[in-house]
């Protein structure tokens, strides 16, 4: 963690440049908010023209203050920057928070003070946060430079790009109760520290246990991915990405530039990376909140305890919406049960009391203790009305609830499994339930945002296991012959792979081509026959100039006989030459038809944000319309790969359909991971594109390949 993080978050000493005695200014609301909370580190007011401020001595300068400083909180406007920060590097402060805007977002004047503000921060060694923010608190530490008034500590991390998100925490967290916040810092416009290093200081804090990005754009993705992917292995990390309508970044050349489009592409990366991705912003809170709260789960099974019929009934259907396994409770669980619970009850799972709680709400943790001992249960819902047992039935029973409920959040510690509630009395936080708030156990009003919930953490403790189980492939580097195909097209100044070249380059990595041969004359038709066989051949135009060869009349299937060759030879050629009169015409491609199977795309991007990333998905010509496709980033593992295949909604016909057999996923994915390879060992290839590639139930075939250089190899 950077050290500077950690002086600017658990700050001693606060200086504040631009102190004012006006209380409309920041420099004067940051100081009286300061004392007001208690903060009890030493307070330097900044103002050549003062010599106290609300009672506190005020000094010209920065260097005028004798004593350590942590952190600089900066009121003054944009052009006062580059200064301040030399004093700040002359002083050892080791971070400045800045408030001003007018930078980069103004045009080119801005960018010159960004561009000057950063080389004093660079060469004075001084951190930035912002600018353009709205500042930073630590309520564990009672520093509130953000001003925002009632806030409850409490161990969720906030990093968002918008103040305003930060606001709705915050005030949907009082409504709530029982929810509060370790540290916040507001990104403003990323001048300096980067998402990824706030990640890491979230990742490392003591009081954090679980953090909330919001984000509106990275500018080092890869390095927020890779930190991410550290991090969650000790905590969750919770992201909602805006934007999710605007155009991918990469210039389509082929299928795989075209599909990846930022926002999913996005999406699947931080998943990748152990993230819990939300996209509806009401959520963000709550699924934090639980993440923060609930022990990791060894397993997916959930138990149902209910005292009533309805609420029980929506949360299973929920729970199979979101694709999440009940449980089976043991015969030896079902005779405890029936041995506390009425006749009336039900003892499978979900488990209705059938009143047996009403007059004795401690029965709930009776139950309760009973399910969580099961080794079938990997987590408990309590569902219903608990909670309001002494307001529905008799007051006398409060006491009796409140004892319960203390009883019920020991037993998470105890068995080791998440514990979540829903109650419907949750609004009107009776004392039963904030005994179980304030005990860390999660408490929802309706069944569907507990599943949510749920359903988030069994992602993130099975994202967390293929993390550490599944180590990313790196390759040792590109072969030698991979280097001489390539030296090959640079060598012709060409950017684009003939499609025979690109096949030749898959080889050199391991991947399984059909034979092929290209035929530069009609000549060299003859010896089809001898080298490929007598079988139907498919026939298709070789030309850097032309991508997409079925749109040009390129492509010929089926094709037997010489006669036939010559025929679709001379028309392959004529369509291609009316298509682009100018287009490099190199030949014609023949090769065996390939048997039928499930057509698929396999893909690789450098992202500008990212890095290399891999798609996959259902392929063929509608691979455009269906849009059915998942992206990793490289280097990837096995488990990524294999995650991957999952991950697309078509995935059940690679299972086999209609009497078809399953496809050979083990071959699947050891090509994938052989593309990886090849990607990563040459950087040089912008965009890779196999579609399509036909799976069977015994291999597979790569029918197209399609490569794509950066610009003439560089």
């Amino acid at each position: 963690m950077s050290n500077a993080l950690n002086s600017i978050f658990k700050a001693r000493s606060v200086a504040i440049v631009g102190a004012s005695k006006d209380p409309s200014k920041r420099g004067n609301q940051a100081i009286r908010k300061l004392r007001a909370d208690g903060y009890e580190g030493r307070i330097f007011p900044i103002n050549p023209k003062e010599t106290e401020i609300l009672g506190i001595g005020a000094y010209p300068s920065i260097l005028a203050v004798r004593e350590r400083i942590d952190v600089v909180l900066i009121c003054t406007p944009a052009r006062t920057l580059p200064s301040i920060l030399e004093q700040c590097g002359q002083k050892n402060v080791p971070g400045a928070i800045i408030l001003a805007a007018g930078f980069s977002e103004i045009g080119a004047e801005g960018e010159a003070i960004a561009q000057a503000t950063l080389e004093a921060a660079r060469k004075n060694n001084v951190r930035v946060i912002g600018p353009n923010t709205n500042g930073v608190f630590n309520l564990q530490n009672k520093m509130n430079m953000v001003g925002v008034q009632d806030v409850e500590p409490g161990n969720i991390g906030i990093c968002s790009q918008s103040g305003n998100m930060m606001l709705a925490f915050v005030t949907e967290a009082k409504r709530r109760g029982g929810v509060g916040f370790s540290s916040y810092v507001g990104v403003g416009n990323q001048l300096d520290v980067t998402l990824a290093e706030y990640l890491e200081y979230f990742g490392e804090d003591n009081d954090t246990k679980a953090s909330v990005f919001y984000v509106e754009g990275f500018q080092d993705g890869r390095a927020f991915l890779d930190t991410c992917r550290h991090v969650t292995q000790k905590k969750p990390v919770v992201v909602y990405k805006s934007g999710r309508t605007e155009a991918g970044q990469v210039a389509a050349s082929s299928h795989t530039g075209s599909l990846a489009s930022s926002f999913d592409l996005t999406r699947h990366l931080l998943r990748q990376a152990g993230a819990t991705v939300v996209e509806q912003s009401d959520k963000i809170l709550s699924i934090a909140e639980g993440l923060s709260k609930l022990t990791v789960p060894k397993g997916g099974r959930v138990a149902i305890l209910a005292d009533g019929g309805g609420h029980a009934t929506i949360t299973v259907d929920a729970l199979v919406d979101a694709g999440v396994e009940l449980a089976e409770l043991s015969t030896g669980t079902v005779e405890k049960l029936n041995n506390v619970l009425p006749t009336a009850a039900s003892c499978v799972n979900p488990v209705d009391v059938a009143g047996g709680t009403d007059d004795d709400p401690s029965v709930s943790a009776q139950c309760a203790e009973i399910i969580l001992a099961d080794d079938n249960v990997d987590i408990l819902m309590i569902i219903g009305m608990y909670g309001g047992f002494a307001e529905r039935f008799n007051p006398a029973l409060l006491d009796n609830e409140i004892e319960t409920s203390q009883r019920l959040a020991a037993l998470p510690e105890k068995y080791g499994k998440p514990l979540i509630v829903q109650s419907v009395y949750n609004t009107v936080r009776p004392k039963p339930i904030e005994v179980l708030k304030e005990a860390g156990v999660p408490v929802f009003v309706w069944p569907e945002p507990a599943v949510r919930c749920i359903s988030e953490l069994i992602d993130y403790a099975r994202a967390r296991a293929r993390n550490a189980l599944s180590p990313l492939i790196v390759p040792d580097g590109p072969t030698e012959e991979g280097k001489a195909i390539l030296s090959g097209v640079v060598g012709e100044g060409r950017d684009a792979f003939y499609e025979h070249e690109a096949k030749d380059l898959l080889v050199q990595y391991g991947v399984s081509v059909p034979p092929q041969m290209l035929a530069t004359r009609e000549a060299d038709l003859k010896q089809v026959p001898v080298d490929l066989g007598n079988g139907p051949m498919a026939m298709k135009i070789v030309s850097q100039d032309i991508l997409h060869k079925s749109d040009a009349g390129g492509v010929r299937l089926k094709v037997s006989g010489e006669g036939d060759l010559r025929s679709a030879y001379k028309d392959i050629l004529a369509n291609a030459r009316a298509h682009d009169p100018e287009a490099d015409l190199h030949g014609v491609l023949v090769a065996p038809m390939a048997d039928s199977g499930v057509e698929v795309i396999i893909g690789v991007v450098h992202d500008a944000m990212f890095g290399p990333v891999m798609m996959f998905g259902l392929g063929g010509i509608f691979v455009e319309v269906l849009k059915d496709v998942s992206f990793r980033a490289l280097p990837m593992s096995r488990a990524d790969a294999e995650s991957m295949i999952d991950d697309i909604q078509s995935s059940k016909i690679l299972e086999g359909v209609r009497g078809a057999l399953p496809v050979d996923k083990t071959a699947l994915v050891d090509l994938m991971m052989k593309i990886s390879q090849l990607a990563l060992a040459h950087p040089e290839i912008r965009e890779i594109d196999l579609n399509p590639v036909i799976l069977r139930h015994d291999g597979y075939a790569v029918v197209d390949a399609r490569m794509i250089l950066n610009s003439k190899g560089q």
